[in-house]
């Protein structure tokens, strides 16, 4: 099996910037997957609003681990997943570490806000001091060392926009992290302004000229309506390797779901014909393209005995059985 972590860290050496959408699903990491997309995120705001909750902590590690596990094994490209703050202490992450590389995700990113942690986007934010969240990611670099070394880390601070915190305390810790091992640093900001990332990004190069940096495209901030927002080209340029849409894919969902069902509800049996009009032609017309069934149908005809005979003896949607 190929190893994620060592196919994703290729990926960043060949690429001028990698970029993706958050995902939340093992469907939208396929639909990611065959649409072009090199890589995906697997977002943890994205995967606790899907189970009913705001990103603030509800969900456990097992439960996270276990939707990062499905995902990986949808797709052959690397995932990298959301791990919110480890789950507790620095033993309690070397935990998570060990959990979430048996998923087969390509690695994660730890934080080092207090628990519960929240998004970087809501306010109240608090982060542990400097030496538990130097030792948390000490304790999860050696894990990682010890059982999988191409597993990738991602350092991530919420320091700019924390309780007490500021863009040197950012700056120092981001330093820090990489000087614990971590594989690439995030620095997480509260908005869309340009001159934090910049100064971010220039002095993360002038100690660790060769460490790439992963940058939050966050959806809260309206890029599309800013005078001038931020281009991947550019934050390539100033070292942002790994660019994400955190919510993409759940954004997009919630908009075209919202419709459909508000449009069901006005018009009933008239809103399933407008959704097929729509969708005709398009690669998601047939879910059972999407679900890849023809794939399996062929494995059950490869190796569960009296398949034939059984398609042929019923009926599925364009495949009435052979009257006798």
């Amino acid at each position: 099996m190929e190893n994620m972590g060592r196919k994703f860290r290729q990926l960043l050496a060949d690429e001028d910037y990698l970029f993706t959408g958050g995902v939340y699903t093992p469907l939208d990491a396929q639909i990611a997957e065959r649409v072009g997309m090199k890589s995906v995120y697997m977002s943890g705001y994205s995967v606790a609003m899907a189970n009913g909750w705001p990103d603030m902590g509800f969900l456990t590690m097992t439960e996270v681990a276990r939707t990062a596990a499905m995902i990986a094994s949808a797709v052959s490209i690397p995932v990298i997943a959301d791990a919110d703050d480890g789950y507790g202490n620095a033993l309690s992450t070397m935990r998570t570490v060990q959990e979430f590389i048996k998923t087969g995700v390509a690695g994660i990113h730890l934080e080092d806000q207090r628990f519960p942690k929240r998004c970087g986007h809501i306010a109240g934010k608090t982060i542990v001091s400097r030496e538990e969240a130097v030792g948390k990611f000490r304790a999860a670099v050696d894990a990682r060392n010890r059982l999988d070394p191409d597993f990738v880390l991602i350092a991530r601070t919420d320091a700019y926009g924390a309780v007490g915190g500021s863009l040197e305390e950012a700056i120092w810790r981001g330093r820090a992290y990489a000087d614990a091992g971590a594989d690439l640093v995030w620095s997480e900001f509260s908005n869309a302004t340009r001159e934090p990332a910049i100064a971010f990004a220039r002095a993360m190069r002038e100690t660790h000229p060769g460490l790439p940096l992963a940058f939050n495209y966050s959806s809260s901030f309206k890029w599309g309506l800013d005078a001038n927002p931020f281009l991947f080209r550019e934050l390539g340029e100033l070292g942002y390797k790994f660019i994400f849409i955190t919510l993409y894919a759940a954004h997009a969902g919630m908009y075209a779901v919202w419709n459909a069902m508000e449009d069901l509800v006005k018009n009933q049996e008239q809103a399933q014909w407008t959704l097929e009009k729509v969708k005709a032609g398009h690669p998601t017309e047939s879910h059972h393209v999407m679900a890849r069934v023809d794939h399996f149908k062929e494995l059950e005809r490869r190796y569960v005995p009296g398949t034939e005979d059984r398609y042929q003896s019923s009926d599925g949607f364009g495949e009435e059985r052979k009257r006798r």
